[in-house]
């Protein structure tokens, strides 16, 4: 299966190395078209689905056409909108130009994405090795790979010392004080600290993610989503594991990059509420509404205009710029048929968030992987419904739901995650009498 999974990752790439417009996208199709097969070739060796793939993968798809891309100064228009942000920001305390001239010189991220720009302004554009550390996609990866390491570290802490589990099953309620109800039976059957029978461990498993055009493409040729998916799976992992502030302060983190990382605060919160009680999600709330205000409103006193126009105006289609984002999804096709379309496509996002509201309200989140569900849904919907938008958008749900399995205890013998279900406990073997201390 591994093999499979690298031949369909490697005709993936090479659709892009053949058709694809972009540059950029097109160097990283060629790389990791390459990578992925030579992945496939190790997994069909004996013993071969595990390291050597993942490592093989990862060199192709990630390591070597970004490198080449870093070296050679190819990168999607984002790079440079988040590099000049920093620019901005330190020189004016914040990152919007009053007048912009072309779609380039528009910035459509809250304040907080600068943050990704300031180590480019800071070192300059001297020799090449302070432009390669200056580039914002090395922040952009660092960021989101910091991320994913605390949260899943914050998961294997709550199963090691009996906390609430991220999945919301799995833990037994009878016994010692919470204990878990994995043992070594159940880390043989691939617990967090086991492997799984596929030969590779969990961290294989995030290397293989890591490695998939999912994550590899946008890691090498844009970065810009990557630190807000990270940021929003580490909310939600505080949140199922009842720790409000820290999933306050991150979801403060997310929601000052971009504001499509709101909605996530109505998923945590409710999913806190579940699990915490009212006082946990009102502390949350507090903590990510207060901290990205603090963020976000400095430049919208500063620059309340140009904030207005090329953040939210600008990417809705509403702006004086004409957006790339024109992908063929249902609510750009609305749009295109003129104001009356574009007003029913916002009736339709508007419609769809209701819904995923009212689902909160009826059936809140019991754990992380249904919490993460909901706001992928979410999510989707907003990408397929919204004026203008991407299918690149849509890697932002997926990465989100794949990385809370990721994250739950896939070694228990319980129930579906989330549930709330207790799992049986785990029987006790007793020794025999011959093995017994006299």
């Amino acid at each position: 299966m591994w093999s499979v999974g690298w031949f369909a990752a490697a005709g993936w790439a090479g659709v892009f190395a053949l058709v694809a417009g972009p540059a950029p996208h097109r160097v990283w199709g060629a790389c990791a078209a390459v990578g992925y097969l030579c992945a496939a070739g190790a997994a069909l060796r004996p013993r071969g689905c595990g390291r050597p793939s993942v490592g093989l993968a990862l060199a192709g798809a990630v390591a070597v056409p970004l490198l080449v891309l870093l070296v050679c100064g190819g990168a999607q228009s984002e790079v440079g909108v988040i590099e000049r942000s920093g620019v901005l920001t330190l020189r004016q305390a914040h990152p919007y130009l009053t007048a912009p001239r072309t779609v380039a010189e528009v910035t459509p991220y809250l304040p907080g994405m600068a943050v990704f720009g300031l180590p480019g302004a800071v070192l300059g554009d001297g020799a090449w090795p302070q432009r390669l550390l200056g580039d914002a996609r090395l922040w952009c990866a660092a960021a989101f790979l910091g991320c994913v390491w605390a949260a899943l570290r914050e998961a294997r802490r709550g199963r090691a010392h009996g906390g609430p589990a991220p999945g919301g099953a799995g833990w037994r309620s009878g016994g010692s004080a919470g204990r878990p109800a994995e043992g070594a039976a159940g880390r043989a059957r691939g617990g967090w600290a086991g492997r799984p029978a596929g030969g590779t461990g969990r961290r294989g498993a995030v290397g293989t993610f890591v490695a998939s055009p999912v994550v590899a493409l946008p890691l090498c040729v844009s970065g810009v989503d990557l630190p807000l998916t990270g940021l929003l799976f580490l909310a939600l992992v505080y949140a199922a594991r009842r720790r409000p502030v820290a999933a306050g302060l991150a979801l403060a983190a997310a929601c000052s990059l971009k504001w499509t990382a709101w909605p996530a605060v109505a998923v945590a919160v409710a999913l806190l509420a579940h699990r915490g009680g009212a006082g946990a999600a009102v502390r949350a709330a507090a903590v990510a509404v207060g901290g990205t205000v603090a963020v976000v409103l400095p430049s919208a006193v500063l620059a309340p205009g140009p904030l207005v126009a090329q953040v939210f105006a600008f990417p809705t289609g509403r702006g004086p710029w004409e957006t790339p984002a024109a992908s063929p999804l249902p609510g750009r096709l609305l749009a295109d048929l003129g104001p009356g379309g574009w007003y029913a496509a916002v009736a339709l996002l508007a419609t769809g968030g209701l819904a995923v509201a009212v689902s909160l309200l009826v059936r809140p989140p019991s754990g992380l992987v249904p919490a993460a569900d909901r706001l992928a849904a979410g999510l989707c919907a907003a990408f397929l419904l919204a004026p203008a938008g991407r299918f690149g958008y849509l890697a932002l749900p997926v990465a989100l739901a794949v990385l809370a399995r990721l994250a739950a205890d896939r070694g228990t013998a319980g129930p579906t995650h989330g549930t709330g279900v207790p799992a049986p406990p785990r029987p006790r073997t007793v020794p025999s009498p011959a093995c017994r201390t006299p």
